[in-house]
């Protein structure tokens, strides 16, 4: 015998979270079950940014208070050696430890009428009723929201080869360097290979280095001790006085994005929404999480369960197509040393060309004119030759 549900979402961090309170906004009434297999609180490895752009969604479902006491910073410093910007965004960002955004999130999910439960997934299977869920739980929809190692997406999809890079996260006391600010500083390494260091404006600030990683015939993956190395050469202290180290593996999204037919919805981490620049991913996760559960709860109500993929992919794609193929391509440019240094540089002339990098890296820019003219200034000496017209050929 198998319980029902309208809708079951497997994993309750911010993408499934989103998406019961997207689904619950919609119907009130609906029968919400979450599943993940650790309690709340838990720790997860992070940048802890979390982008006005999430703010903005999560306001759409009644749970923009989630950022309330942790304070916002402005100030951003861009630096690839001695390359450097740094000034105010346009608009403040929040640094919150995942161990407190994930248990307020799933908390304003509960209170608004879903069903939390510890349970590890181990299969999901459609049948000519539906989807099941470990053999035991059935849902009219099911959304999966279990992250970068996502169970459901390999049942869904299979296994796919996509690019992947590897981070490491831990915690360090605020030094004057950072305090107030955002840091992010490019290495050498294969691109995007970066350190951070956010102040969280308690005292201590979230540290981390990233990098891409190989490809499986292109070698081996970095070690733990060198992305470490990595992290203390590009913001020395941040290694030698931080503790409470997490490694993670990120799927990089492509230049599209894709969601089957039927009654198994991906989102977040696990529908493979990751920025290729920055490793971004908390408002894709809100995003087409809150999108997943307006579109589930519309199914339900209609009768239509197996018509949920469709359109979920038709409402992403909507949402975030054109942000994800210019940054993919921004991925591929910024491969090159010369072209972060041209961006900088770019950004340091340009504050509008400033405001556009940090859309790209948060969740919702796009490479405009000014982007690439900054670019091309730096990278073609000679462009502007190019914008000159040319005199009329005599063909008399």
């Amino acid at each position: 015998m198998s319980e029902s549900w309208d809708l079951v979402v497997v994993g309750a961090g911010p993408a499934g979270a989103a998406t019961a309170l997207g689904a619950l906004t919609a119907d009130p009434g609906l029968r919400v079950l979450l599943l993940d297999r650790s309690d709340f609180p838990r720790d997860k490895s992070c940048g802890d940014g979390i982008a006005p752009h999430v703010v903005d969604a999560l306001a759409e479902v009644g749970a923009a208070d989630v950022v309330d006491g942790w304070a916002p910073l402005r100030d951003l410093e861009l630096a690839h050696g001695d390359v450097v910007v740094s000034g105010p965004m346009r608009r403040e960002v929040h640094v919150i430890p995942r161990q407190v955004f994930d248990a307020r999130l799933v908390a304003r999910a509960v209170a608004a009428g879903a069903v939390l439960r510890r349970h590890r997934v181990s299969s999901v299977e459609v049948d000519r009723t539906g989807p099941l869920v470990s053999g035991e739980v059935r849902g009219s929809v099911v959304v999966g929201a279990d992250g970068a190692h996502s169970l459901v997406r390999q049942l869904l999809l299979g296994k796919r080869r996509e690019p992947r890079a590897i981070a490491i996260r831990g915690y360090a006391p605020v030094t004057d360097a950072v305090r107030g600010r955002q840091v992010i500083r490019y290495g050498d390494r294969r691109q995007p290979s970066y350190a951070w260091a956010f102040d969280r404006g308690d005292g201590l600030a979230n540290v981390g280095y990233g990098e891409l990683l190989p490809g499986e015939a292109s070698g081996t993956p970095p070690s733990r001790r060198l992305l470490l190395d990595q992290l203390e050469a590009l913001v020395p202290g941040a290694a030698s006085t931080g503790d409470d180290w997490r490694g993670h593996h990120l799927p990089l999204s492509t230049w599209r994005w894709d969601q089957p037919d039927g009654p198994v919805l991906l989102v977040g981490d696990a529908a493979g929404l990751v920025n290729p620049m920055t490793g971004e991913g908390i408002y894709y996760a809100v995003a087409t999480g809150i999108a997943a559960g307006r579109t589930a709860a519309r199914a339900v109500a209609l009768g239509r369960p197996e018509a949920a993929g469709a359109r979920h992919r038709t409402v992403v794609r909507t949402m975030l197509g054109t942000h994800l193929r210019h940054t993919w391509v921004a991925s591929r440019l910024a491969q090159s040393p010369r072209v972060v240094d041209a961006g900088i540089r770019a950004a340091a002339r340009d504050r509008h060309v400033f405001d556009t990098l940090v859309e790209i890296g948060l969740g919702d820019g796009r490479i405009d004119r000014r982007l690439a003219a900054g670019l091309a200034r730096d990278l073609l000496p000679h462009a502007h030759l190019l914008n000159r017209r040319r005199p009329a050929r005599n063909t008399a």
